[in-house]
């Protein structure tokens, strides 16, 4: 992370120095306290530590008395039981600035072969890694890498291919504002926000599940014009007891993490907002339990108790959900730009176009090819991940709340 640049330029001379060894509180500390009495700029800083193993890397200015300096880095290195490095060279890292991405993959599990994959598909555009950081370990490894060197829309086409030959997810975003931002999420709900499609349950219930199943199926993968499919599966409902729609309600089982999601963003300052081809009766009561901010669904007619098996006005679908997302940003205070779309289906698609981030979610492959990043691990939270959050940054603002997660396995 550049903090600053030489004052002749980046053809100015600087010293890397890499001190490497087993961390221990202080260390940080003594580095400095030693390159204060040779009066150096610092340029750069980088530190990680893994298993209680530290490298620390700091870029400077030299000083008149480069010999004495050295001298001192050994003497110092040596009372710490580490190894120091000092290498001149020129620049400042400047170059890193440019063409700058965050590139997330996710794996269950994540094996060096994908990690190699990846990043030899990374050099193959000409773009450097800079920095590595896991995001989580549990119940997916999730890391996130700098890179920098070449355009985001250029890496994300070459990663596609190749997370799709080593089955790992991997999404691509520009390293800019609108990543911490606040945004609002705009979510589906059928098979995303919720585990199976809330028709088919109804459809359960009236004795015309496979019927209804065969129109779902043309119309997610998008052979069939959605509005017209809906309506022949809301016909087929016709005579169905209204009292079936709390049932379903009740029977509804929410995607793993859906509440973590929600939970953490929330206190982010995030928006969220749900948008279905489904229906108001069972959508409104969603939000209502998970504290969504905005709803938009399709109104089922009931008359003395019964569905008619016809809908109340406009039809949700592909484009009306593009439509609430752009009219929940407005209502939001958001820029379009900072929106995040979420969906699984070929309705979806305008949705995550419309959005600045579209995700893909265990969707189609015509969803997935389409969207800027596609995430196939069974738990909504992951999405986290992309956003820059960590599993440990989450489970401890859940710890604050009294709010207990499971205990990773130490494999």
């Amino acid at each position: 992370m550049a903090t600053a640049s030489p004052a002749s330029g980046d053809e100015s001379q600087t010293l890397l120095i890499t001190l490497t060894g087993k961390d221990r509180p202080g260390v940080t500390s003594t580095m400095f306290s030693t390159l204060a009495a040779f009066g150096v700029t610092v340029l750069d800083i980088e530190q990680i530590v893994l298993r209680r193993r530290l490298v620390l890397g700091v870029l400077v200015t030299p000083p008149r008395d480069e010999a004495s300096l050295r001298a001192a880095l050994e003497r110092v290195a040596g009372e710490l039981e580490m190894q120091v490095e000092v290498l001149r060279g020129t620049g400042d890292n400047r170059e890193r600035r440019e063409g700058r991405s965050h590139v997330t993959v996710l794996g269950t599990p994540l094996r060096p072969a994908a990690v190699a994959a990846i990043a030899g598909r990374i050099a193959d555009t000409g773009a450097n890694i800079d920095r590595i950081e896991r995001m989580a370990r549990y119940p997916v490894t999730a890391i996130d890498l700098h890179v920098s060197g070449t355009h985001p829309d250029r890496l994300r086409v070459v990663l596609a291919e190749e997370a799709a030959r080593q089955s790992v997810d991997v999404a691509v975003q520009p390293a800019n504002l609108l990543r911490r931002g606040m945004r609002l999420i705009v979510m589906d709900v059928d098979s995303t926000l919720v585990q199976g499609e809330v028709i088919e349950m109804l459809a359960d219930r009236a004795g015309c599940h496979a019927e209804v199943v065969a129109i779902t199926e043309a119309a997610m993968r998008g052979e069939l014009d959605f509005e017209q499919s809906l309506r022949a599966r809301v016909a087929l409902l016709r005579g169905l007891d209204a009292t079936c729609l709390e049932q379903v309600y009740q029977g509804i089982v929410l995607a793993p993490g859906a509440r973590t999601l929600v939970r953490t963003l929330k206190r982010l300052g995030y928006r969220f907002a749900i948008v279905s081809g489904g229906f108001s009766a069972i959508i409104d009561k969603i939000a209502a339990d998970l504290g969504i901010d905005f709803a938009a669904a399709n109104e089922l007619e009931v008359v003395d108790g019964k569905l008619t098996g016809r809908i109340l006005g406009d039809v949700v679908d592909r484009a009306g959900k593009a439509d609430a997302l752009r009219r929940f940003a407005e209502e939001a205070k958001v820029p379009q730009a900072s929106t995040i779309a979420i969906g699984d289906g070929a309705n979806d698609l305008d949705m995550l176009a419309a959005a600045g981030l579209g995700i893909a979610f265990n969707a189609k492959p015509v969803v997935q090819r389409a969207a800027d990043a596609a995430v196939n691990v069974p738990y909504l939270d992951a999405i986290i991940y992309l956003l820059g959050i960590s599993r440990e940054e989450v489970e401890a603002a859940d710890s604050e709340m009294g709010i207990t997660t499971p205990a990773p396995p130490l494999a």
